[in-house]
């Protein structure tokens, strides 16, 4: 169905290994590598943003765009919607990965009215299931943008104003049925919007508990229109709104649990708001994964200089073998996947740098997940966490576990016991162990 050379001079990318100088090569993501039973491609899933890669002109608060998009070269913001998506597939196809992820105004424009948003939307997303089923990449997530539009400076299912709540409404039923036209395999909601700038004009419970009304009003509807996949929160502390009710991966199992939403929603967590929440990127993983609730993830860094959500590609490798330990342990994230919710810098504004971002985000991953392997396997990284735990494996330490203690019962103990031996966490020991696969 490519009719036109959006990405002119670039092949399919292929997998060139570590030796290879190619820069529009992959020398670590090998597709079809077998590592702990499953392929390269089914551990990470791949997934490219659609706003962040067609829609992002490289603007910031100080300055206008800097990428010039050859798909927009209409006066008709509707052709412009079907060149972009003509030209996301190419690059989708030339760099190999599965999976797509968009918001409804990411993949068509908002209308004049919500009839004409409706109309807009359904003949983008006709265009892009004929796509699909040209190149065989499928959509991991759909969601819809509730932030963007004016009428959501207050939020959108949290907003105090009911009208605001009926068009969140509106888009989200429009998004949902995109997402399952498509064959979405999720459905995410990222609440850019909904928490609040001060608690003097706020009524907190309120919203919290309209959130709740409003995502289990989103989930029947997609239950019966036949979605069968995971809905997702992704949480974000701040940025835009100065407190966001999504802080953390805790914050929103707390919610989920109040709200008993449990049964069908999952976090997705994005490394760079864990980080503007003061958390490792690995930590909100391990939160998520402990509880059952890890179904995706939005793999990008931030930039320790800056105090706002950059969303630069993931290159950490340390952050990559970290968190590839967790999923590795905690048996991966499908139906979920990596999407790279990421954007090249202000002053990349060629057509090839988007390959060499997306090609260094895999490889990054790729490595990780290599490296992550040989520690869990090789090595006595499991031996030596495992051993700080020894004294809950029986006696009186197993009894506790089993919740077969009481408080007196603790305190007749270490009044029998006597002051407790130091023992070491071994944290050096771990940290070097570590730090010697990295090569």
């Amino acid at each position: 169905m490519n009719r036109t050379d959006y990405f002119p001079g670039i092949s399919k990318i292929k997998y060139e290994g570590p030796t290879s100088d190619n820069p529009l090569a992959f020398t670590y993501y090998d597709e079809n590598r077998l590592v702990a039973g499953k392929t390269m491609k089914d551990h990470f899933r791949f997934a490219i943003a659609y706003w962040h890669s067609f829609c992002n002109e490289n603007s910031d608060p100080f300055g206008s765009g800097t990428r010039t998009f050859p798909w927009n070269r209409s006066s008709d913001p509707m052709d412009n919607a079907k060149y972009r998506l003509e030209a996301a597939f190419e690059f989708f196809t030339k760099l190999g990965t599965p999976y797509y992820c968009f918001h409804d105004r990411d993949l068509a424009p908002e209308g004049s009215s919500v009839l004409e948003s409706e109309k807009n939307l359904s003949k983008l997303v006709s265009l892009a299931k004929d796509y699909q089923k040209d190149t065989c990449v499928k959509l991991l997530w759909g969601t819809a943008n509730l932030f963007s539009h004016p009428r959501y400076m207050n939020g959108a299912a949290t907003n105090p104003d009911f009208d605001v709540v009926c068009h969140a409404g509106a888009q989200v039923k429009a998004a949902l049925d995109a997402t399952v036209e498509l064959g979405g395999e999720n459905y995410v909601f990222w609440g850019g919007r909904e928490g609040y700038m001060h608690l003097f004009n706020t009524k907190m419970k309120m919203e919290l508990d309209h959130l709740g009304i409003f995502l289990r009003a989103a989930r029947d509807y997609g239950r019966k229109i036949g979605f069968e996949g995971n809905f997702l929160i992704e949480p974000k502390p701040m940025e835009p709104t100065k407190h966001q009710y999504d802080f953390d991966a805790a914050t929103v199992i707390g919610f989920l649990h109040e709200q008993e939403l449990l049964d069908d929603f999952k976090l997705n967590i994005e490394a760079n708001h864990a980080t503007l929440a003061s958390h490792s990127f690995a930590h909100d993983i391990m939160v998520a994964a402990e509880a059952g609730l890890l179904g995706s993830i939005d793999a990008n860094r931030g930039d320790p200089q800056n105090g706002w959500d950059t969303d630069y590609f993931p290159t950490n490798l340390y952050d990559a073998v970290e968190v590839m330990m967790i999923l590795l342990d905690h048996g991966g994230i499908a139906p979920g996947g990596f999407n790279f919710d990421a954007k090249i810098r202000r002053n990349s504004t060629d057509s090839e740098d988007l390959f060499y971002a997306h090609i260094g985000g895999m490889d990054t991953f790729a490595r990780g997940l290599l490296i992550a392997d040989e520690i869990l396997n090789n090595s006595d990284f499991r031996t030596l966490r495992e051993g700080r735990y020894t004294s809950f494996e029986s006696g009186n330490g197993l009894q506790f576990s089993s919740e077969e203690l009481s408080l007196e019962q603790l305190r007749d103990l270490a009044n029998k016991n006597g002051e407790p031996e130091v023992r070491s966490g071994k944290q050096e020991l771990l940290e070097n162990l570590f730090n010697r696969y990295i090569r």
